[in-house]
């Protein structure tokens, strides 16, 4: 009786794993090294590890199978190799690899100055000599486009090993990207929490940061999906909130610490940031008015045992840079541009520590 292979495998296919309710070769055990040399047959069976505890049974079964549905004099004992499976290469899911640390900046509440901050913050951190990468995470109020003055901008895909990836917009040595740079801008953006949370994904998954040390990120302000969605999508190195040292915004910036200090989140609280801390005439640079009140955000720093980064007075520089696309902080000698890269340097050296101190923030997992 002469063997051909598909008698072979149609004998195999009466065998069937006790463990998954099919048969061997449909689960694709039997490695593809079947011999047929006169009534000698030979293959290999593939299990996932080399001690499975029904290797025996099975390689019984694939004996008694082949002498009762090909030959029972077919030459097949003994001639059963076992094969473990190759183990797959683990897949790189950690979301923005080449991004050193990234950080959210966050507020309570709107109208506290947060993107001003944010946008001055990057610049800083650019002129001290830093990659810097900002996303413009406010999908609902995107501002990133007008502090740059980058409104007419739109991005550009470029394929990256097979895939369409968006080159971010470059200015002042800051990366960004937002939402602003793909809609019309006196158009309101009326999306559902899905359809918003979904964009933020895009903008980090398939932008081309490249290598950063630092990525900022321009949260909404208060609590809400977005700020879910990204540390349930990226690991959040730490989170810089700002405030005002108005008792409104003073209570808002607790609820803001509060959530990233929170059980489920777990993102370090780098410090607090009190915007508006005093107002300083151009012509009178050393007085200071306080007209929102003195150190409250100072104050709070301490009550919650967080850092206080910087205190950074209203000048009207600083509206002037925003409403011209010209950061405030890219005049170093200003009183303005002083204060933000003091601010950039405590920022390096609260990440600094935290890195030292503290294991890799993990990306949450929220459990139903």
């Amino acid at each position: 009786m002469e063997y051909y292979p598909n008698l072979i495998l149609d004998a195999l296919k009466h065998v069937v794993h006790p463990g998954k309710g099919k048969d061997i070769v449909s689960l694709g055990m039997v490695e593809d090294d079947l011999r047929i040399d006169g009534k000698r047959i030979s293959f290999s069976l593939l299990f996932d590890r080399a001690n499975d505890p029904l290797i025996g049974s099975l390689k019984k079964a694939c004996v008694k199978a082949i002498h009762s549905y090909v030959d029972e004099e077919a030459d097949i004992e003994g001639n059963i190799y076992v094969k473990v499976k190759p183990k797959a290469k683990p897949v790189e899911t950690k979301a923005l690899p080449s991004v050193k640390n990234i950080i959210a900046v966050a507020s309570g509440k709107g109208g506290v100055g947060k993107s001003t901050i944010t946008s001055n913050l990057a610049v800083a951190l650019a002129k001290a000599g830093y990659t810097v990468g900002l996303l413009d995470a406010d999908i609902f109020g995107p501002s990133v486009p007008i502090m740059f003055q980058t409104e007419d901008a739109r991005p550009v895909l470029e394929k990256i090993e097979g895939k369409d990836k968006i080159i971010p917009v470059e200015k002042y040595g800051v990366k960004m990207l937002s939402i602003g740079y793909f809609v019309n801008p006196d158009d309101a953006l009326i999306w559902r929490g899905s359809m918003a949370t979904n964009a933020i994904r895009q903008l980090i998954n398939d932008g081309n940061w490249g290598e950063l040390d630092y990525l900022l990120l321009d949260l909404p302000p208060g609590t809400s999906d977005i700020h879910l969605t990204l540390v349930q999508t990226i690991s959040i190195t730490g989170a810089v909130v700002v405030t005002t040292p108005q008792n409104v915004a003073l209570a808002d910036a607790v609820k803001g610490v509060s959530m990233f200090k929170s059980k489920n989140i777990n993102v370090p609280v780098l410090g607090l940031v009190e915007n508006m801390a005093w107002f300083t005439p151009a012509e009178l640079p050393e007085n200071k008015y306080y007209i929102f009140g003195k150190d409250g955000g100072k104050t709070l720093a301490e009550k919650l045992q967080v850092p206080l980064l910087g205190q950074i007075p209203i000048v009207q520089s600083i509206r002037e840079g925003g409403d011209n696309g010209e950061p405030a902080a890219l005049n170093e000698a200003s009183i303005i541009g002083l204060a933000f890269a003091d601010l950039a340097q405590k920022v390096v050296e609260r990440v600094e520590l935290r890195n030292a101190a503290m294991p890799e923030t993990k990306i949450v997992e929220i459990k139903k």
